[in-house]
């Protein structure tokens, strides 16, 4: 059931009410749908604030979920129309999970229909999506609610339960006898919302790592407007999404449908509070959702998953008229950016002039950090897709995008198999007719 703090807004969406703050604590069954309602709508400037539930080993052993995760009911921003784009200052982003589990993964064969994080089926009865309860802990715990068969589509082949301190700051994996406590009480530790429905990944209780420190820095896993096809949410990206092109479930895409994804499912590290994105608008009201929340991750995601985690997020959402993205833009906090991206120095700037007055050069150009994504089944295609991006946003020919990138910037692995940065500093003329000068001034000082 809805809360009437949710009803009301939803109710405003429909009468055209528009809101200063959304307050969402709901989530969708897996499917990112732009014919479905939105929360809503909140104003140009105005704020999302969000209790997310953890991505990935929650939902991929609740085979209910039909999409991998378990995002937010997306929330409509007024007067965003197909074409448009969505600023988004990410504020602020708290771990509420006192533990997660995670690791490597392995598929159940028998127990899902073309993909297992999408179309989860019991292997005795047949059931599609099927409802579970847990029986007891560890790795055969998930039970089809109708015949009790086991029936979670993944299990470890490596994995750890990991504890967090009080304040945030580290990690550290626990041996069997303290994964066993936490999966029987997983709800409470992983600070699971009160409208989630997944099976917590604590339940497997994994301990094959003991005595590991991580240090911790939150980021989303998930961020981005909603689709112009129903998309399963962990599938919004050129690399997942691949799986949907023919698939035997009733989620399959043709190439061309796959087009209208958002990569909202990014796993970009420097998707973190004080980060500004920027997405693509392709339904009306845009649809800004989020979750996946990771506590940790080095780039690439190497190992499949990471530490996610339960949090409160905190957004400010700006409308930009007639951008007209194909995929999100990012300017990270100035310390990830790759060391040759970083804005210029007043003491480089000095040497630079001085250098241009010796070899006769009249002027210099200005420029600023801009990320560009890409996406695509693989990190060779991602990376084709996230060059042509930022040619066609600066109105710059792929090798001018490809030189600039490689003196004044990077291409960094978000996810393998098929998400990328394409980083490097840009005209700050050609950045300010797209409408980003104040988010560059704010974001750079520049």
């Amino acid at each position: 059931m809805m809360s009437d703090l949710q009803k009301e807004q939803q109710m405003g969406t429909e009468q055209g009410v528009v809101h200063e703050t959304v307050y969402v604590d709901r989530f969708i069954d897996g499917i990112l749908d732009p014919n479905r309602p939105m929360l809503g709508p909140v104003r140009d400037g105005g704020h999302i604030v969000a209790n997310t539930a953890p991505g990935c080993w929650g939902p991929m052993i609740t085979p209910e979920l039909r999409g991998g995760h378990e995002v937010t009911q997306p929330v409509a921003v007024a007067g965003a129309e197909v074409g448009d784009a969505i600023a988004i200052r990410i504020k602020a982003i708290n771990v509420t999970s006192q533990a997660t589990s995670s690791g490597n993964d392995k598929v159940m064969e028998g127990r899902f229909l073309g993909d297992p994080y999408v179309a989860g089926q019991c292997p005795e009865c047949g059931t599609l999506y099927p409802k579970t309860i847990i029986k007891g802990i560890g790795q055969t715990a998930v039970r089809c609610a109708k015949c009790g068969a086991d029936a979670t589509p993944f299990n470890f082949t490596n994995g750890y339960t990991i504890a967090f301190n009080e304040n945030r700051t580290v990690g550290v994996t626990l041996h069997q006898e303290a994964t066993e406590a936490i999966a029987r009480e997983s709800c409470r530790y992983a600070a699971l919302p009160e409208n989630s429905i997944q099976n917590p990944g604590l339940t497997f209780a994994p301990h094959d790592l003991v005595g590991l420190v991580a240090r911790m820095r939150p980021f989303m896993g998930q961020l981005g407007t909603t689709p112009g096809v129903p998309i399963p949410d962990s599938h919004n990206a050129g690399d997942f999404g691949a799986f949907l092109v023919g698939a035997p479930h009733e989620y399959a895409l043709t190439a061309e449908q796959l087009e209208l994804r958002t990569d909202g499912h990014m796993d970009i590290d420097a998707v973190r509070a004080g980060a500004i994105l920027i997405c693509p608008v392709k339904t009306p009201g845009g649809g800004v959702y989020l979750g996946d929340m990771h506590a940790l991750q080095g780039d690439g995601e190497i190992a499949g998953h990471t530490c996610d985690v339960s949090g409160t997020v905190t957004l400010q959402v700006h409308l930009l008229k007639g951008l007209n993205l194909d995929g999100p833009i990012l300017f990270p906090v100035a310390e990830d950016l790759p060391f040759l991206a970083r804005p210029l120095s007043d003491a480089e700037w000095t040497q630079a002039q001085a250098m241009a007055k010796t070899w006769g050069v009249e002027q210099l150009e200005k420029s600023a950090p801009i990320s560009v994504i890409g996406t695509g089944p693989d990190l060779n295609a991602a990376t084709d897709n996230g060059l042509k991006r930022a040619a066609e946003l600066l109105n710059m020919t792929v090798p001018e995008v490809k030189n600039r990138a490689t003196i004044t910037g990077a291409v960094e692995i978000g996810r393998h198999p098929g998400v990328v940065q394409i980083t490097f500093r840009a005209p700050l003329g050609q950045l300010a007719r797209k409408g980003l000068r104040l988010f560059i001034r704010d974001q750079y000082g520049i």
